[in-house]
């Protein structure tokens, strides 16, 4: 066989074991746990109402925003209207905007009502401190004043359907979860976001399969920022958010943190949680990738080249040995190549079934692929030119990486 047959197989071979023993990564039935519906019963002394509420734990949705008056109208009101049986009030920590987001949001409440409503504002962030965490740590010192069991971290970009914050808890406590995160679902309307969105979920559970995330006793630890539900306690034993304080891929790190001091934790994909932040060119959805990549491969030439390299062998070779054997006459390698795309193809159709998407966009994960490839490096690329993780005004020149990659 050729060179090109000989790297084809090489590939085939990672994909049969992507596609068995990785976790089933592709799979997306990972959505929130089932747990039996919660019931009050009407006493002889009160209502059903004054009856759940004495049964629902106490929640504090803690929301971090900084330039969020575009997206403040479609998320806001969402949590505003949660229908929550418990006592749960909303805590939006204004991070040093100048788009008035902080003014926006007490307007919002004032004319919409719904749950109680706090804006306040850390100051800049002291130093060490990326400024997510940073107006995490001021939101969770004002709720834990209030002395909530469960805390809701969630984004300014990410709208809520009524009953999510029920939901949620009620999984977290049928199962005894001390962390509970689901992967919004990203807005997918414009070329690029169709292109490139369903791939940045597929990526992220190739890397951190949700089923190893959800079983105890593996290392495997990851959440999705965008929504988690922390229990307080869990919160103080893992040290959160002082222990990650300069971590810029947040999530991840304080999944393991609450892990590493004995919590139990749960990732899926979201049904009711959706992401309104639109990223309709491809150098919105690059900033967005490429502003911590570099701090996902720990800052690491070394693991670059090999990230590069193994991109380059998993998704680019199927595509390239087909056309060698196409148009080259090279029979073994256009074989091997073709068994190789139609695998990858077959793991991305899942994904792209959840996102409501042409499975005509499946064929193309190479591409996507590529684009991914070259966001990581111009990622190492300005992380040397001392631009570090850019984000909203903010340049993080040394991030902090993630934790270590999940175990095999």
């Amino acid at each position: 066989m050729s060179a090109v047959a000989w790297i084809a197989m090489g590939s085939l071979a990672i994909w049969g074991w992507l596609l068995l023993g990785q976790g089933f990564f592709w799979r997306t039935d990972q959505r929130l746990p089932e747990h039996e519906p919660y019931h009050a019963d009407v006493g002889d002394e009160g209502t059903a109402e004054a009856e759940a509420r004495t049964r629902w734990p106490s929640v504090a949705v803690v929301v971090p925003a900084r330039d969020e008056a575009a997206v403040l109208p479609e998320s806001l009101p969402s949590l505003l209207a949660q229908t929550y049986p418990g006592e749960a009030e909303i805590f939006l920590i204004d991070d040093g905007s100048e788009d008035g987001t902080g003014g926006l949001a007490c307007e919002l409440s004032a004319r919409l009502g719904g749950l109680p409503l706090t804006v306040a504002s850390p100051g800049e962030p002291e130093p060490g401190w990326t400024g997510k965490l940073w107006a995490l740590r001021h939101g969770i010192a004002l709720a834990r004043a209030h002395d909530p069991e469960y805390l809701l971290l969630t984004d300014a970009d990410i709208a809520h359907e009524p009953d999510s914050l029920r939901e949620l808890v009620a999984a977290a406590r049928a199962h005894d979860l001390d962390l509970v995160s689901q992967m919004a679902r990203l807005r997918v309307a414009s070329v690029w976001e169709k292109l490139v969105v369903p791939a940045f979920v597929y990526f992220f559970a190739q890397l951190y399969p949700f089923r190893w995330v959800n079983r105890p006793g593996r290392r495997t630890a990851a959440a999705a920022g965008g929504c988690v539900l922390l229990r307080t306690e869990a919160a103080v034993r893992a040290q959160v958010p002082e222990s990650i304080h300069q971590a810029v891929i947040d999530d991840v790190s304080l999944a393991r943190a609450v892990q590493r001091s004995g919590g139990r934790i749960w990732l899926g994909l979201a049904e009711r949680v959706d992401s309104v932040r639109p990223y309709p060119r491809l150098a919105d959805l690059w900033r967005m990738v490429s502003r911590s990549a570099y701090a996902q491969l720990r800052h690491n030439p070394l693991v670059l080249l090999g990230t590069v390299a193994g991109l380059a062998l998993i998704y680019l070779v199927p595509p390239v040995a087909l056309g060698t054997g196409v148009l080259g006459g090279d029979t073994a390698a256009g074989w091997l190549g073709f068994a190789a795309w139609a695998v990858m193809t077959g793991t991305y159709i899942p994904m792209l079934r959840y996102y409501r998407q042409s499975l005509w966009l499946a064929p193309l994960l190479p591409l996507t692929a590529s684009l991914y490839l070259l966001m990581t490096v111009d990622s190492a690329v300005q992380h040397y030119r001392g631009r570090g993780a850019a984000w909203k005004g903010r340049t993080y020149t040394r991030p902090q990486a993630a934790p270590e990659a999940p175990d095999r």
